[in-house]
């Protein structure tokens, strides 16, 4: 059943789009990722274009994402002191890539730019996640240590330690600067409003890996951030840029409620590192594929 999307200027299958749906409502639950690093560009393949992709899919996460936060704050996975820190920068952050992007379509630029922060940001992500995952279960191997065993520090942690206004952090059990939330917000707020995403697949590494923060907190407090991250950036694309289609993202949104459910049950049966590597394969996937329609030459078609 095709239907007519008056934003987007074209006709789309609505089992199609329902499907899209479901399977990054799934995703979002599963890893903490509101999945808008998988929905503009799948959206871009079935030929809709890159800047009201980018606006429709966060539109579209906002149901997911809220589904998701609702779910992992009644198991006690919502560290709420380190969201609202983190949301404090991505509104800047929000507000600064929209504005952006008006700027961009302005000098005719905003598709090519979309496109090309789909290649460097997953591609670097992806790689640094997957080779970091592989060399702990390879540690674990070969000598039994744990998540939990002491690791020797290394010269980045010990700087942020040295950063000012140093606060805990009680639902993660960490102690950071509020100042680094903050500005880690700011860069995942642009990239909500440039790439069409809610941060999560950039923000669940950093908490992992830079907050040494547990896995099932980060996918909760991710989910948690990105909620108001993408109904601001939702806001602000509909209102300065008019590229929200609606009608695309209410179809999305249906089926993203419901596997946003799913992931979440199936989230707590995983293993850390396990959904670590899956997670990495997944977005170095969606650069390599942005990359390959970028670079490689189109067939060319014979009309007669």
């Amino acid at each position: 059943m095709f239907l007519y999307l008056p934003v987007a200027l074209t006709s789309i299958n609505t089992l199609i789009i329902l499907g899209v749906g479901l399977s990054i409502g799934l995703l979002s639950g599963l890893f903490g990722v509101g999945g808008g690093f998988l929905i503009t560009p799948i959206l871009m393949m079935l030929g809709i274009s890159p800047t009201v992709a980018a606006a429709s899919g966060a539109n579209q996460m906002v149901a997911a994402s809220a589904s998701g936060t609702y779910t992992h704050w009644k198991m006690g996975h919502v560290d709420i002191k380190m969201g609202a820190f983190l949301l404090a920068g991505s509104f800047l952050g929000g507000f600064l890539g929209v504005y952006a992007i008006a700027a961009l379509k302005a000098v005719g630029n905003a598709d090519f730019i979309i496109k090309l922060t789909y290649v460097l940001v997953p591609t670097t992500v992806g790689t640094y996640m997957f080779v970091e995952s592989m060399q702990s279960l390879k540690r674990k191997k070969l000598s039994g240590i744990e998540d939990n065993a002491p690791k020797k520090e290394s010269a980045l942690k010990r700087f942020l330690k040295s950063l000012p206004y140093q606060i805990d952090f009680e639902k993660s059990g960490v102690r950071h600067s509020f100042l680094l939330p903050i500005i880690i917000g700011i860069l995942v707020g642009v990239l909500a409003a440039i790439m069409g995403v809610g941060g999560g697949f950039i923000m669940v590494p950093i908490m992992l890996y830079l907050l040494d923060m547990p896995i099932l907190v980060v996918v909760g407090t991710s989910l948690f951030q990105i909620l108001f991250t993408v109904i601001e950036v939702t806001f602000l694309s509909a209102y300065t840029n008019h590229t929200v289609d609606f009608t695309l993202a209410l179809i999305m949104l249906i089926g993203s409620s419901i596997g946003a459910q799913l992931g979440t049950i199936a989230s707590k049966k995983m293993n850390a590192d396990k959904l670590k590597i899956l997670l990495a394969i997944l977005i170095l996937g969606i650069g390599i594929k942005v990359l390959s329609e970028l670079t490689l030459r189109p067939p060319i078609r014979l009309t007669f």
